[in-house]
């Protein structure tokens, strides 16, 4: 079995050692597992290339400092570890994971200064958390019951695995046979959904929720390519009753882009088509990729 062949499902760094995505483990005592104490973050090869990978960093960078993380190599070392790992799978396509733990605690051990942080990384074939086919025709969304946690409990603008309340809201949505959810908070603006910021088209200015969500760095490829393209953006407060008034909607992920939302609580958006100011920006998202101030290549000789 040649190397590519063995790594082709993906691969994981651990303890310093790179094997078979099939093969990676952490220890069961981790508090990483136990405690969700980390931290991770997610950056995407498309066509060969890292996309925004050093906006990528700085975030991981920044949520590793305010969780009290540190890490065990430097930007450059982390760095390698991603572009070693994508080369040895050989994937074009690739959904990429750095994680920090707290890690292992000694024995008796519960002082969070004393543990011996662990760094982990992957890498796996693209994900679409929703396919092309389903993005073409659009995808049902529902307002959950369910709060957000509040962001003086968690801090969203760190990536974390915090996700009870999206799951219930998942779940929620299946119930009523939606596709997905997104949750409120206390004061009933939309916040984010599982994996994905919101964008709502109203009045001709597309408008996305400023507090109580992860700055994904799609959303911020979509404002961007807003503002080059004269299509008023803004951050702000988005009541939830705002979505249902709302002309088009959208969500935004690293695995996926850009995606139409077609109706929300049952009730069609538009004409129960992706909308043209949707598709716009879902075709400038991925003609992004192009750009070599974004696209960082990866050398797979």
């Amino acid at each position: 079995m040649t190397e590519q062949t063995q790594y082709s499902a993906g691969a994981a760094y651990l303890h310093g050692e790179v094997v078979p995505i099939a093969d990676a483990r952490i220890p069961l005592l981790d508090t990483g597992f136990l405690r969700s104490d980390l931290t991770y973050d997610v950056v995407h090869v498309w066509k060969g290339c890292f996309f925004r990978l050093e906006e990528h960093l700085d975030r991981f960078e920044r949520s590793v400092g305010r969780l009290r993380l540190k890490l065990p190599t430097d930007r450059d070392g982390l760095r390698q570890v991603l572009f070693d790992l994508v080369k040895r799978s050989g994937l074009r396509g690739a959904y990429v994971n750095m994680t920090l733990t707290r890690g292992v605690a000694n024995a008796g051990q519960r002082d969070p200064r004393l543990f011996e942080n662990r760094l982990y990384a992957y890498v796996v074939p693209f994900v679409w958390m929703v396919s092309p086919e389903d993005q073409d025709r659009g995808i049902s969304l529902i307002v959950s019951s369910i709060q957000r946690i509040p962001t003086q409990s968690v801090d969203p603008t760190v990536k974390n695995f915090h996700w009870g309340d999206l799951v219930r809201g998942q779940y929620e949505a299946f119930d009523r046979a939606a596709r997905t959810a997104v949750l409120v908070d206390a004061n009933g603006n939309v916040t984010e959904g599982p994996g994905f910021n919101v964008f709502a088209l109203v009045h001709g200015t597309l408008l996305t929720p400023e507090a109580g969500v992860l700055e994904g760095i799609t959303r911020r490829t979509v404002l961007e390519s807003a503002q080059q393209h004269d299509q008023p953006a803004q951050a702000c407060a988005v009541p939830a009753t705002v979505l249902m008034t709302a002309h088009e909607v959208f969500l935004t992920s690293t695995a996926g882009g850009v995606m139409p939302v077609i109706s929300v609580d049952g009730r069609q958006i538009g004409d129960g088509r992706p909308g043209m100011v949707t598709r716009r920006l879902r075709e400038l998202y991925w003609a992004a990729h192009d750009d070599a101030s974004y696209a960082t290549p990866v050398d797979y000789d």
